[in-house]
């Protein structure tokens, strides 16, 4: 929720539609207005930022996802005249029955009180759309699915006065001058124009044996007229899909951009879902001086400290009964290279200077984990030594 102060000429404008909107739904004089900044451009509130995939989720949740009301009409259109021409047969027999019934009855029914008219006339009636009726139903379902998945909400449709702009200037811009209104009167325009080729072409293909209806039968007649609006039919479908391609991808553009967001809004949203950085950074530390204090406490239960001399210290165990192979179990740069060593002095731990063992082993070999297998030589060289001057030699590896 956003509050939004506005002076001068705008402010009273804006002041009068919003009391004109209070009026109108008769409600208190503290009733609070809010305004909801997605209805305005990208470029007027600094939004230049592409949308982060919490505010895009976030989105689809309140039911704003990309969809090409094109390319579901086309589809709706293409099954359900192929519907059509499957089960002409059967919806021309449906029609002659219904009219034989009714001719056949009109001097016995009374419309008034009669209430068999009726039922027939529901029963014919369900004949005819139940077919396209479901196979249209059919079609809008699976052409929403195929654009934006398994997915149901009814936030769109709950009423929300935050969505009550009484900007109008900047409405009838966007609906009258901007981009999207100029691509929608340029596909409108197509869609006639190709449309109108479309039948032409149809037409004019048949015009000799359109000449000749008047010597016709009534039904081939009507086969032919059929005919002709089936072919018609169908390949303007399939065009109108064809344009949903463009509507898609622009409808997608759309999309994008009344989501971009700002470089303070990022910050923010990053600071609210990961944390502040100064926090992050302060726990970080908190944790790098536990792991340091538990890892310290390790020491003494090593077998070896193989030292740099100076620079890096890495405290090794070895257990044959509960090991596969020597384990790191302190590890440490600097200062920490200088407090291992002192409690390995302290607690009697061999000190082993090896500049390229502990150099590789400091680098390659997190704390808990056991060597690798290109270590196994150098490791049990240095522990039988240590071994055999405590007097307990054992096979080191």
């Amino acid at each position: 929720m956003i509050g939004i102060l506005i002076s001068g000429r705008e402010g009273r404008e804006l002041w009068a539609s919003v009391e004109s909107i209070r009026a109108a739904f008769e409600l208190p004089k503290d009733t609070p207005f809010e305004i909801d900044i997605q209805w305005f451009a990208a470029e007027d509130e600094g939004r230049t930022e592409e949308p982060t995939e919490h505010k895009l989720r976030k989105a689809r949740e309140e039911g704003k996802v990309v969809k090409s009301v094109e390319f579901t009409s086309a589809i709706i259109l293409l099954f359900s005249i192929v519907v059509i021409g499957l089960f002409s047969s059967s919806f021309l027999k449906t029609m002659i029955d219904m009219l034989r019934y009714f001719v056949l009855h009109a001097t016995e029914m009374d419309v008034r009180t009669d209430s068999n008219i009726w039922k027939a006339f529901i029963w014919f009636f369900i004949r005819l759309i139940t077919p396209v009726f479901f196979v249209a139903f059919v079609a809008a379902l699976l052409s929403n699915i195929f654009q934006v998945g398994f997915f149901f909400t009814v936030k769109p449709i709950v009423p929300d006065f935050k969505r009550i702009v009484p900007r109008f200037g900047k409405f009838f811009k966007k609906a009258l001058f901007s981009g999207e209104a100029a691509f929608n009167l340029g596909k409108s325009i197509f869609k006639v124009v190709f449309i109108g080729v479309i039948a032409y072409l149809n037409i004019r293909a048949e015009l000799p044996r359109l000449a000749k209806m008047v010597e016709m039968p009534f039904f081939r007649s009507f086969s032919l007229t059929a005919g002709i609006a089936f072919r018609i039919i169908i390949e303007a479908a399939v065009a109108l899909l064809v344009l949903a391609i463009p509507d898609y991808m622009f409808q997608r553009h759309l999309h994008i951009e009344s989501l971009k967001m700002s470089k303070q809004e990022i910050k923010e949203e990053r600071r609210m879902y990961e944390g502040d950085p100064l926090v992050k950074s302060r726990l970080r530390e908190r944790m790098r001086a536990l792991l340091t204090q538990n890892m310290l406490r390790n020491v003494p239960k090593a077998d070896v400290v193989i030292t740099n001399p100076t620079h890096f210290a890495v405290a090794m165990e070895w257990n044959r009964v509960t090991m596969t192979a020597p384990t790191v179990i302190a590890k440490g740069a600097d200062h920490i290279a200088f407090k291992i060593r002192e409690i390995a002095e302290e607690n009697a731990v061999p000190i082993v200077e090896n500049k390229p063992l502990a150099r590789a082993l400091y680098s390659e070999v997190e704390i808990g984990d056991e060597i690798p297998e290109k270590f196994y030589e150098a490791m049990a060289t240095i522990l039988a030594q240590i071994y055999r001057m405590n007097g307990r030699y054992e096979r080191a590896v």
